[in-house]
């Protein structure tokens, strides 16, 4: 019977080891720290060796770091220079760690926050460890769609130096260099994330704190805690207007109510109008018909002129009432913005309707209710002077609409509205 050598058992096992490539990452354990470099034992037949000049690309900090016993990770620079030495680096290998990293805040879409180092004609740029990655302007928030000079965009582009932003990443080319991100895609994706909370959060009914982001000519955008809703321009106010800056500014801080949360369709509609009472709920408390009003013209058609009174509801004078004879075109004889004084010829609460007259005023009543109306203005102008506190804003917490009644604030703004629209007019505060 035959014994095996042992010898002949290694030799017919399979040889395993594999040659070192240019470019492999191979963990290691540091043997050595020297000045001109640091050696690592990385489980081939030679110790690998990482120069001095690698080791100063890591930074003092993480240089600092480094101790014998360490694992580490390496990148093979060259398998075998001209003295037969296994040059590694540690700088590379921690840059493609970097890079593996960018490659899967990519695919997963996560949102990421890095801070802007500098500036560029073309965007701003970011350092996210050791890679440099690059913001184009047309995917910053603020600068998407505006139309600046290239002057005033550098001017602007500038300004985010040193802030922390928000971040996507939406392109990863190792082999160019390239990391591209998106400050706009990260916010619309915040929003998308912040609206979804806030529709499980919020209640129909309910009032909240917002900040005006943005007026277009459908209504106002309102940012009620990281997502916006929309006011509509007719749930601006009980008045019509045409376009939202005639009652809001941008950067307003004001309470809304919450009139629809759509779930489907990922929508917040929100009121500021129902905040206050319907100006048609005061018509019988405050006009009689043959009363003398003055008021705004709104808009004029062919048939008459639409005016707005005092509290916010909306007569029409007919075009019969404009003038003896009639005018054949009414827009000949009054115009969008100019103030009359008028007479109440009938009120219709249940219809929401008051029919109005100009031709049944003298010219001797109209001169005194207008010195009546400045009168009480420089009135109540003197009171604001000598009572400067009764004008300061103050802003309550999320309550039930039905256990609060409206807010300083919100009273400011409606009073705002209506002075914008007739500022000679006297704005009864029991109407505020």
């Amino acid at each position: 019977m035959s014994v095996e050598h042992p010898v002949e058992g290694w030799l017919s096992e399979p040889y395993d080891y594999q040659r070192p490539r240019r470019g492999q990452i191979r963990k290691g354990v540091i043997l050595r720290l020297e000045e001109q470099g640091v050696t690592i034992d990385v489980g081939l037949k030679r110790d690998g060796f990482v120069p001095q000049s690698d080791i100063e690309r890591l930074g003092r900090t993480a240089a600092s770091q480094l101790e014998v016993g360490q694992e580490v990770l390496t990148r093979i620079v060259r398998p075998r220079d001209r003295d037969g030495n296994l040059i590694l680096s540690l700088y590379q290998a921690r840059l493609e760690k970097d890079w593996m990293k960018a490659k899967e805040l990519l695919e997963s879409g996560q949102v990421w926050q890095g801070q802007v180092t500098g500036s560029n004609r073309g965007g701003l740029l970011v350092e996210f460890n050791r890679i440099r990655g690059f913001i184009p302007a047309s995917h910053l928030w603020a600068l998407n769609n505006r139309r600046l000079s290239s002057e005033q965009r550098q001017i602007r582009l500038k300004t985010y130096v040193g802030q922390e932003l928000s971040l996507k990443v939406i392109e990863v080319d190792r082999d160019r260099h390239r990391m591209i991100l998106s400050e706009r895609l990260a916010r619309r994706q915040l929003r998308q994330q912040s609206m979804e909370r806030l529709l499980n959060e919020l209640l129909e009914g309910k009032v909240v704190q917002g900040t005006v982001s943005q007026l277009c000519d459908f209504g106002a955008f309102v940012d009620v805690g990281g997502a916006d809703g929309l006011v509509h321009l007719s749930e601006l106010a009980w008045q019509r207007i045409r376009h939202p800056s005639e009652v809001l500014q941008v950067g307003d801080e004001i309470e809304v109510y919450v009139l629809n949360l759509d779930h489907k369709r990922k929508r917040i509609s929100l009121s500021l109008k129902r905040l206050q009472p319907s100006p048609w709920d005061l018509i019988d408390e405050t006009y009689v018909e043959g009363q003398l009003v003055s008021g705004v013209v709104t808009n004029v058609v062919d048939f008459g002129a639409f005016v707005v009174l005092d509290i916010g509801v909306e007569g029409l004078v007919h075009a019969s009432e404009l003038a003896d004879p009639p005018p054949p075109n009414p827009r000949e004889m009054v115009r969008r913005g100019e103030e009359l004084v008028l007479r109440i010829l009938r009120i219709d609460s249940s219809r929401r309707r008051i029919g109005l007259s100009l031709k049944r005023v003298s010219a001797q009543e109209r001169e005194e209710l207008l010195a009546r109306q400045a009168d009480s203005q420089a009135t109540q102008a003197e009171e604001e002077r000598d009572n400067p506190s009764e004008n300061k804003e103050t802003q309550p917490t999320i309550v039930p609409a039905t256990e609060r009644t409206p807010s300083v604030m919100t009273k400011q703004v409606t009073e705002r509205n209506i002075r914008n629209l007739f500022p000679n007019l006297t704005i009864p505060a029991s109407h505020l």
